[in-house]
């Protein structure tokens, strides 16, 4: 049987059933949706939520799922620390997609005419307190590129403006945007389909920095461990993944660009936005008892989910130019850092490793912290421990002066007024260099417990005291 979200929600009862909770009460998607994952995180939980019961639409949602790095190395099959290595790896042997037929695509199960298209009756959630309006946050938009023919696929926000609408919102370089504006040229609408509900291999195979226009399918398959299963779309020569939970099949409009936003973005504030172009949708087609995936935007899972992709495209880089690389983290409390572990044998090795890294994040990274190989770099108290005893801002400090920018995401690229408006700006990044000297230099040894020693502890035979024990020690 062919991966799909469901294979990996089984896969994560599997493992805990705890991990995934039924909310079988009725909820508004306008802020009810998301007001589970806001007050469960609040108690430091983050079980991923199937909600059974989404007022306006007889299908369930599931959100909340990519909230850990647990999660990920599940799918991965592999232990936390390896993640960045273990995806780095996987993208570089790239699996082909394979096409099946028409009555084998699972996602060919139910399908919805143009006519009877009402995007209302899908669970989108309203996110946030000031979004503009409900939000696909996990749709995979796929478009061909009309001059090589090659397919793309990317995550893109998409307010919803009607029954029929949806904008769609492209920044800076975005594939999806370069190819967008070669339809718009020649005047004519792009074919787009939008794939809701997937494996979470073919959903990071998306946000993957992949190089060039396409590949993404491809990227997939290899995080998914297999080929992912492609059918022809039903209004355009677009293949789509054959057991999506929901297919939306449409067109941007090449001169039919709408109002959009605000919407909270991974950043965590209200940035973007503007005019955007006019998706419009004309054909549905679903599974039996569809499951609409999101993303809770803002959220612990919109930076997990952003983040381990550029871990492992960093690490990839890095690797290349520093081969004693250990590993490294673009954590998911703060997709801004880098967290880079390595075993310095020169000096220069901290330089090397924090400019590979700035260059293969550019629009994002702002602070890259480079520790040696004892450090956890998954381990925040870790990090500030090496910052503290490893780092002297006198010396180790390097600010890159106009490095972000100008404008985007991140609130310090923008310029404010008391009027309350915004202009772009540049803004710096820094490294910081939290390693012991390189070779021959002697530094002071850190303490710990023989590792040999540490490993003999039976902490299978922990136990409570007993009523005896309590009299005999406690007050």
């Amino acid at each position: 049987m062919a991966k799909d979200l469901r294979s990996y929600l089984s896969q994560l009862v599997e493992q805990n059933e705890s991990q995934l909770r039924l909310v079988d009460t009725e909820v508004d998607p306008r802020f009810g949706i998301t007001a589970y994952a806001a007050a469960l995180a609040e108690k430091g939980d983050y079980p991923a939520l199937l909600f059974n019961k989404v007022k306006g639409s007889n299908i369930a949602c599931i959100s909340n799922l990519l909230t850990s790095y647990e999660r990920i190395a599940l799918y991965l099959g592999c232990e936390v620390q390896d993640i960045p290595r273990v995806y780095g790896e996987k993208l570089q042997k790239p699996i082909e997609p394979v096409v099946i037929e028409r009555s084998e695509a699972t996602v060919k199960q139910q399908i919805i005419e143009e006519q009877d298209v009402d995007l209302s009756k899908l669970p989108i959630p309203v996110h946030n307190e000031l979004d503009g309006g409900p939000y696909l946050s996990a749709g995979v938009m796929i478009i061909r590129d009309p001059d090589t023919g090659l397919i793309n696929a990317g995550i893109y926000r998409h307010q919803i403006f009607n029954e029929r609408d949806m904008g769609v919102w492209f920044l800076g370089a975005h594939h999806g945007g370069l190819i967008y504006k070669k339809y718009k040229q020649q005047g004519k609408p792009a074919p787009i389909a939008i794939a809701l509900g997937h494996h979470p291999g073919f959903i990071m195979g998306a946000v993957s920095r992949v190089q060039g226009i396409g590949g993404e399918y491809e990227a997939a398959g290899a995080l998914m461990g297999e080929a992912l299963e492609l059918v022809k779309a039903d209004t355009s020569d677009l293949l789509v993944p054959a057991h999506a939970e929901i297919i939306l099949e449409g067109e941007i409009l090449p001169d039919n660009d709408h109002a959009e936003g605000p919407f909270g973005e991974w950043p965590g504030h209200y940035l973007g936005g503007g005019s955007v172009p006019t998706i419009r949708i004309t054909k549905i087609t679903h599974r039996n008892n569809a499951i609409f995936q999101d993303i809770v935007a803002s959220g612990r899972e919109h930076l997990v989910v952003g983040g381990v992709p550029r871990s492992g495209s960093i690490y990839q880089t890095v690797k290349q130019v520093v081969p004693s690389l250990k590993t490294v983290n673009v954590p998911f409390y703060s997709r801004m850092n880098c967290y880079i572990s390595l075993r310095k044998e020169r000096d220069s090795d901290v330089k090397k490793a924090a400019f590979a890294a700035l260059n293969t994040e550019q629009e994002n990274l702002r602070h890259i912290v480079v520790v040696d190989e004892d450090i956890d770099v998954f381990n925040g108290e870790e990090i500030a421990w090496a910052i503290g005893t490893r780092f002297d801002a006198e010396r180790d400090l390097l600010i890159i002066p106009k490095w972000n920018g100008p404008g985007g995401l991140l609130p310090t690229n923008w310029e404010y007024n008391a009027e309350g408006k915004n202009t772009p700006r540049m803004s710096s990044a820094v490294v910081v260099d939290a390693t012991k000297p390189a070779p021959p230099v002697v530094f002071p040894k850190r303490a710990v417990v023989p590792r040999e020693q540490v490993e003999l502890a039976e902490l299978q035979s922990l136990r409570s005291l007993n009523a005896e024990e309590k009299g005999k020690w406690l007050p």
